[in-house]
């Protein structure tokens, strides 16, 4: 084994266990605040039962992440842009649950509230890399072989956007962002989604060369494997806007400065479908007054199918984890 593969191994274990230590600490407090979430009432009525479970919790997953990343000894820039995306979406979640749990609205932030921030920092991101990566405005392609090296690493071939490389990534990032905290809707759900997904990232970073960025993915994966034992059916947390978002910003900043944002609608194929049945469903309902599925995002439909919540999280786990494997095999 070698020794990056070990430090890798070592960040997960570290992640993991700072953030059990966390869960009692916090989540009491969170108690005592009576930070608790107001349920839609739109929403399954089974979940009405889940109203006052503490939220926020995301605030875990974030220093959980950044303790873990920062004691690695392996910071530079790259490190440094992956916590600040990170800390600036889990803070545009942290407002909206605030919003949420102060005022008892439970819509939180204005739609365009929340998506102009979101896109500010998008484009920050996307300008960043375009400035400082080797590969300028090029995006890799899944699936093709090319030529380009990083070190002795053949990577797939790529496409230079040019001028559309900055909206093009800005528009995957916030996409993806707001895809994750669709997804965050059943216990364990975007957790243990996005734990198979930054596994994944972490894999690709130490194969590409990328180690600070393997470090950080693996505290993602680390944070998200110990905020189960919080997190998953029946939730003593949950992770709120704060959570999902901060979330999202990390997988996203990690596929935007590999320069492999292409890859995100395979492997986060579990985001794409959540945020994919929102928009169908809106799109049929308002042309045909009909809707394609009995709730949207999917996850609902399941549950009104009659699937258990465990169920639907666990197939959703395990669709995950193909999907990750053909990530590999598109970029290798």
């Amino acid at each position: 084994m070698t020794l990056e593969s070990r430090q890798i191994i070592y960040t997960i274990i570290i992640g993991f266990f700072i953030t059990l230590i966390l869960g009692p600490l916090t989540i009491p407090f969170l108690k005592r605040l009576k930070i608790g979430q107001t349920i839609r009432e739109d929403g399954p009525r089974s979940h009405l039962q889940k109203t006052g479970t503490p939220t926020i919790g995301g605030v875990i997953l974030i220093i959980s992440i950044f303790i873990t990343s920062l004691t690695s000894g392996l910071i530079n820039k790259d490190l440094i842009v992956a916590l600040g995306a990170t800390l600036a979406f889990g803070l545009i979640g942290f407002i909206d649950d605030f919003i949420k749990v102060v005022s008892k609205r439970s819509l939180g932030l204005r739609a365009y509230q929340k998506l102009s921030l979101q896109t500010i920092i998008a484009i920050f991101l996307a300008t960043y890399q375009s400035n400082v990566s080797i590969m300028g405005t090029k995006v890799i392609i899944p699936f093709v072989r090319g030529s380009f090296s990083i070190g002795s690493v053949v990577i797939p071939q790529y496409l230079d956007l040019g001028v559309l490389y900055i909206p093009f990534v800005a528009f995957v990032v916030v996409a993806t962002v707001n895809s994750v905290n669709l997804t965050d809707g059943l216990d364990g759900l975007a957790s243990g989604v996005t734990l198979i997904i930054a596994a994944f990232f972490a894999l690709m970073a130490m194969n590409w060369g990328y180690t600070s960025l393997a470090i950080f993915s693996a505290a993602v994966t680390g944070a998200c494997l110990g905020f189960l034992r919080y997190n998953s059916h029946p939730a003593q947390v949950f992770m709120g806007d704060t959570g999902s978002l901060s979330l999202g910003g990390a997988i996203s900043a990690v596929a935007v400065l590999m320069n492999i944002s292409l890859i995100i609608p395979i492997v986060g194929g579990i985001y794409f479908m959540e945020s994919v049945s929102v928009i169908l469903q809106v799109i049929s309902y308002k042309l045909t007054r009909k809707r394609i599925f009995k709730m949207s995002p999917l996850h609902h439909h399941y549950e009104l199918s009659g699937w258990a919540e465990t169920k639907i999280v666990i197939v959703f786990w395990i669709i995950t984890v193909i999907l990750c494997l053909v990530g590999v095999l598109a970029l290798n």
